[in-house]
């Protein structure tokens, strides 16, 4: 495959016009990403929670309780930014850690009462969140699954990319 995409059949724009800021998928992923995050403040302002917080609840309310390692890996947050969100959530009165007996190096957030109270309150968040979008619920499963298999694509893009920039230093080491 080559890095740059190839013209279409009557397409009008030469390659330099994919260098615009309007020719830049990940501008337009940015903005809806932003876009989507200011209507989440305003929706999740009532629950006093921040949206990266809603995940993290999402995850609780699917499944209970969770390994911190495993929101990590769910979220795709690392321990620095994780960390101190739960430590809010805790301080609110929805969330607890407890170190696991067996493990001591690993850490279960389990919800609380009140973090399980919340989600009837939620509940109608994703069907708001749906409307603002204009979209209609076989459009909205379609993205999500572009969505889903873009980032699969990128994540083994960036490891390949990865991979190869580990093989030319450590070639360059001999």
């Amino acid at each position: 495959m080559s890095e740059h995409p190839s013209p279409t059949p009557g397409d009008e724009h030469p390659d330099e016009d994919f260098l615009s800021l309007d020719g830049q998928i990940c501008f337009a992923l940015n903005a809806a990403s932003r876009a989507f995050g200011g209507l989440y403040r305003v929706v999740l302002k009532d629950l006093g929670l921040t949206y990266p917080q809603y995940l993290v609840m999402l995850v609780l309310w699917e499944q209970g309780e969770a390994p911190v390692k495993e929101l990590g890996r769910r979220l795709r947050l690392d321990s620095g930014t994780l960390s101190p969100l739960l430590k809010r959530l805790e301080a609110a009165g929805l969330v607890r850690r407890e170190r696991s007996a067996e493990d001591e190096r690993s850490v279960r957030v389990h919800l609380t009462e009140a973090g399980a109270g919340l989600r009837v309150r939620a509940a109608r968040i994703p069907r708001r969140i749906a409307l603002a979008t204009g979209f209609d619920l076989a459009e909205m499963r379609d993205l999500r699954a572009r969505l889903e298999r873009l980032t699969a694509a990128i994540d083994a893009a960036a490891e390949g990319a990865a991979s190869a920039v580990e093989g030319r230093v450590a070639g360059g080491a001999r």
